[in-house]
């Protein structure tokens, strides 16, 4: 994302390029779309092995990053496995890290960030959207559903925001907690897998509160801006191989003797995807730099992005769907599986009308 990168940044996006053409390449993606899990166990176990899941982690804590801010070495591997549409839970694994090396206790560190790290466990993040609680002998009872909850039938543990009172809340609650029902939902994208997860009574040991009992909002937000960091990331690297598949495209069919990048009507449409290309790396560069940095206007930036790039990433998508004709609505060409990524993307962690909300509430409020 970064338009010049550091030695060991540069090095770091070299070999996870190579590990995804190797392990996670469009063939083995179509090969995972009825696999119930949507990755491969073994190959995210190697990826974690080449820091993926480590980065928004303190060297104290077992991770460590190749730059001041780890997030911006992190939103490097979510433009690669855009660029390959690649199956495995980045994100949310990420998420809940990040969560239990800011907020966590001695002990949820030491019982639950070496297996995320290691990559042999996986947690799901339950979004934004908070469960009712009420306290109860020093835990919290929760009730209430999330969905969609990206690799909630997968994990181990999932990371809730509870609204209780006058508080916000953030609980680990392990998968086979009583009371707690996850259903896995159908989805658009051919590896990515959601589900429902509903909680029916679920009571929460005072020791399994992520940070202070009531005083969770800022990390709530924070997961969310990360969350929503990574993905805009991810669909910038989506739109560079569309873009490039499409050019390349262009230059090889001939039409009337000559390649359709001549003609110009084309090249006007190229031109302007270019713009909307170039522009949705610009803002969500900008989004990881105000996230990672801590920078007060970092909320706004995150939801600006979001605002921004959903809904031109699949308007562009479509468009380059149409300058490769008749095959690019085929199921055999690839580009089905950029758009369905893209339209996941846009939807997940508030749509682009959530957001642009969020920054008029944000400004309103400054100028109120």
């Amino acid at each position: 994302m970064e338009l010049e990168l550091t030695e060991e940044q540069a090095f770091f996006v070299a070999t996870t390029r190579r590990f995804l053409e190797a392990e996670c390449s469009i063939p083995a993606v179509r090969d995972l779309e009825g696999d119930p899990t949507g990755y491969d166990p073994g190959v995210w176990v190697r990826a974690a092995q080449l820091g993926w899941t480590s980065l928004l982690v303190p060297e104290s804590d077992g991770g460590g990053s190749f730059s001041e801010h780890g997030l911006l070495d992190l939103v490097l591997v979510a433009e690669e496995m855009g660029r390959v549409v690649a199956p495995g839970p980045l994100g949310p694994v990420n998420v809940v890290a990040d969560a239990l090396a800011w907020g966590g206790s001695p002990a949820q560190k030491a019982d639950v960030l070496p297996g995320l790290l290691g990559g042999e466990r996986v947690a799901a993040w339950c979004g934004a959207r908070m469960v009712c609680g009420r306290e109860h002998g020093g835990g919290l009872v929760l009730a209430g559903s999330c969905s969609p909850v990206e690799a909630g039938a997968q994990a181990d543990h999932l990371l809730v925001a509870v609204e209780h009172g006058d508080g916000v809340s953030q609980v680990l609650v392990p998968a086979g907690a009583a009371g707690l029902t996850v259903t896995p939902m159908s989805g658009l994208d051919l590896v990515r897998r959601f589900a429902e997860v509903r909680f029916d009574d679920v009571v929460v040991p005072a020791d399994a509160v992520v940070g202070p009992v009531g005083a969770a909002a800022a990390g709530v937000e924070r997961a969310l801006r990360v969350a929503c960091t990574l993905q805009c990331a991810e669909t910038s690297g989506i739109l560079d191989k569309v873009f490039a598949t499409t050019v390349e495209y262009l230059g090889d069919r001939y039409s009337f003797g000559r390649p359709l990048s001549s003609y110009q009507a084309l090249k006007h449409r190229v031109a302007d995807d270019k713009v909307v290309l170039e522009a949705c790396h610009a803002i969500a560069t900008a989004a990881a730099r105000a996230v990672a940095t801590g920078q007060p206007n970092a909320g706004d930036l995150v939801s600006a992005a979001k605002a921004w790039i959903g809904p031109r990433a699949t308007e562009m998508i479509q468009d380059c769907v149409q300058l490769h004709g008749g095959i690019g609505v085929t199921w055999e060409h690839d580009l089905h599986l950029y758009l369905r990524r893209a339209t996941v993307n846009r939807a997940l962690h508030g749509t682009p009308e959530d957001h642009a909300e969020r920054v008029a509430a944000s400004k309103l409020g400054a100028t109120a």
